[in-house]
Parts: structure tokens; C-alpha cells; sequence
């Protein structure tokens, strides 16, 4: 029997490790399967790795499998990784089919278990298909700014969780629950130090994936693209986030893919996200592919829940841990309990979580690849 809770490592180095292993087992069914990988400048050892084959006699589709965009949701991702190349690889038919395998797309968020990048960079608020870092753009993040970044170090978790609980009651009483979700998550491009924060130029890390994903449009009919992600949505099942350019209803995908949980990255359905990967990906396709054929989502794993107390919880938890990231905590005991906290809410401990969410990728994976032609 599988051991589940082995596929979830807790080291980046460990993660890449594993992953460059996986070469020999993908060269069995593609021979002509390489490595490649992208190093980040700075002195750190940090590396974006990815394993890439043609189909071995016609290339009509290729499977796209990602993880890591946020950093330390690599974890997660890393985990469905090895499930996918365990139980769902070896159904993919290599003569019409290629494989890109992308390990930690943010490896530096992953190695230091925060979710941007070096700089502060939220990833999946940077592929912008028509580049234009508007500095004003969300507005409304002004008015909560200092709430999200107060700008001094945790000196009392009491005290400092009264303050939030005042201070978010404030927010949305003034606000409304509806714009203060959409005016904090939707992206901003003015507070470096701010969550969401989407830089003011193309990160390095995401002009190497806006490549691939123009060279797969470029050599195949169609593309299939999986993406990894944690954090919101019920805790005991995964759903499915689709592109808000996907013109298909969250009901028809569904029960296309046999899957219970569909959602559209929506401020009605999700929330709304400016800078957005697989929209980026949609943007590409729409004006540059419209001939080839074309599917992207990602696997959004919950962890805190869909509940009030979840809903309350998950900004608490990443403004304690980027108050403390960047102003410091009083103590030793402090700074860890933040980075604890922060960690649970994208990679959880339990081992009843872990299992569970492996059993929704292992169904959302079977009805995607069947539903798409990739397996029969």
C-alpha cells in the first residue's frame, strides 16, 4: 500500500532532489526526455527545474503539469506531483502525447516557506498579458493598507488579534465584505512590503514560464495545463479554479470532469485576481493560438475552510506573518507561532487532510485526462 503521507517532503532542496529523480522514470515511456532548469540570479542555490519531452512520433498534445507559483504551496504541489508520475503518468499514450513537468516556479518562496518571491512578489499577480503596471490600479487596497502592513513588530498575539478583529469589523462595516475580499486579494502594484503585491516589472521567474507556455502553444494542437495550488475553499475538498475566460459554466465542467467542485476565479464564485497565470495562458491562446485546442485550471486545496471562522482567519494569519516577516516579533516564540500558523494555512499537518487531498487530485486528475482525450 502506498505510503500517502511520504509524498509531502519539507525541505526545498529535498523536493528538487526528488523531482530531478523522476528523469529516469519519465525517459521509460519518453526516451528522449530532458532536464532542464533556470537559476535565479543572486548566490542562493535556487532553481526553477522542469522535465520536458515531445510526443515520440506526432506531436498532437502535451500535458502540462505545474507547482509552486506561491512558494511555500510547493509542498502541496510537490506531493501531486509524485502521485501524478506514480499513478496517472503511465496512462498517457507517448507517441501522440508530450510531457512538461514544472517543479517551484517561485523556488525561492519555497526554500524560505513564504508565498512571493524575493521580492515580496505574489507571482500569480504578474502574468500580465498586456503588460501595464498601473500604480493606481485597486485603489481600494489604499484604504486598507495600513490595516493589512501596520508597520511595527509583534510585540502581543492578544492584543494584536483584538486590534485585527476591531480593525477587519471596521473595514467591512465601512466597506462591505464583498469589496474588502475583493480590494485585498485582487492584486496591487504600489505597497512593496503590502500582500498581493505584483511588483512593477515582469519577474524573472515568470518570463521563464510565459516561454514554455508559448513554446507548448507553438508545437501542439492541444494543451492541457494542471496547476497547484492551497489555501482557500472547503478544507476536505479540493476544488477545481477555473480561468474567468473560460466561457464554460462551473456546472458543465462538473460534469464533464465527474468532479463535485468547479468554481470560476470570480468575484462571485472565487475572487477576482489581476495578473493571473491561467488567465494569462487564456490571453495567449485566444489571440495568438485560436486554431489549436486548449484547457488550463488549478487544483485549489482548502485548508482553513470556507466557513466564517476560515474566512476570518486566513488574513489574520498572513498579515501576523508579514507584519513579522518584515518588522519582527518580540520574541522567538512569537516569530515562530506566526510562521506556524502561516505555514498550516498552506501546507497543512494533518495527516487526514493530506490523504483526503490526495484522493480529490487522484479523481479531479482521472475525470480531467479522460474528459480532455488523454487517457480512455
Amino acid at each position: 500500500m502506498t505510503d500517502i503521507l511520504s509524498f509531502f517532503l519539507e525541505t526545498y532542496e529535498s523536493s528538487r532532489e526528488r523531482f530531478r529523480n523522476y528523469l529516469s522514470t519519465v525517459q521509460a515511456k519518453w526516451s528522449g526526455a530532458k532536464p532542464f532548469q533556470h537559476k535565479l540570479q543572486g548566490d542562493e542555490d535556487l532553481t526553477i527545474d522542469w522535465i520536458y519531452s515531445d510526443a515520440t512520433e506526432t506531436n498532437q498534445k502535451v500535458f502540462i503539469l505545474t507547482t509552486g507559483e506561491h512558494g511555500v504551496e510547493g509542498y502541496v504541489g510537490s506531493a501531486m506531483m509524485q502521485r501524478f508520475i506514480e499513478v496517472h503518468m503511465p496512462k498517457l499514450d507517448p507517441r501522440n502525447t508530450g510531457i512538461l513537468l514544472v517543479h517551484a516556479i517561485n523556488p525561492w518562496g519555497m526554500k524560505h516557506h513564504r508565498r512571493g518571491n524575493r521580492d515580496n512578489i505574489d507571482l500569480n499577480r504578474t502574468f500580465l498579458y498586456n503588460v501595464h503596471h498601473d500604480p493606481a490600479f485597486n485603489p481600494e487596497y489604499d484604504k486598507i493598507a495600513r490595516f493589512l502592513n501596520p508597520g511595527t513588530k509583534v510585540t502581543n498575539l492578544l492584543l494584536d488579534n483584538i486590534g485585527y478583529t476591531l480593525q477587519l469589523f471596521w473595514h467591512i462595516a465601512l466597506m462591505g465584505m464583498n469589496n474588502f475580499r475583493y480590494a485585498l486579494l485582487l492584486g496591487q502594484y504600489r505597497h512593496p512590503k503590502g500582500l498581493y503585491y505584483g511588483g512593477t516589472e515582469r519577474p524573472e521567474e515568470t518570463q521563464v514560464i510565459m516561454d514554455l507556455y508559448r513554446q507548448m502553444m507553438s508545437s501542439y494542437e492541444q494543451i492541457l495545463h494542471l496547476d497547484m495550488h492551497t489555501g482557500y475553499g472547503p478544507r476536505y475538498q479540493m476544488s477545481l479554479v477555473n480561468s474567468a475566460l473560460d466561457k464554460g459554466s462551473s456546472d458543465y465542467f462538473v460534469k464533464r470532469f465527474n468532479y463535485p467542485l468547479v468554481v470560476a476565479a470570480t468575484a462571485d464564485e472565487f475572487y477576482a485576481i489581476r495578473g493571473d497565470m491561467v488567465d494569462y495562458e487564456y490571453a495567449l491562446w485566444q489571440n495568438e493560438f485560436p486554431e489549436k485546442r486548449f484547457f488550463a485550471t488549478a487544483f485549489e486545496f482548502g485548508t482553513l475552510g470556507d466557513t466564517m471562522y476560515g474566512l476570518f482567519q486566513s488574513p489574520r494569519v498572513m498579515i501576523h506573518e508579514n507584519r513579522a516577516y518584515w518588522h519582527g516579533a518580540k520574541t522567538k516564540s512569537l516569530l515562530a507561532r506566526a510562521k506556524r500558523g502561516f505555514e498550516e494555512l498552506f501546507n497543512p499537518s494533518a495527516s487526514d487532510w493530506k490523504e483526503k487531498a490526495v484522493k480529490d487530485a487522484d479523481q479531479a486528475f482521472e475525470g480531467i485526462l479522460r474528459a480532455e482525450g488523454y487517457i480512455s
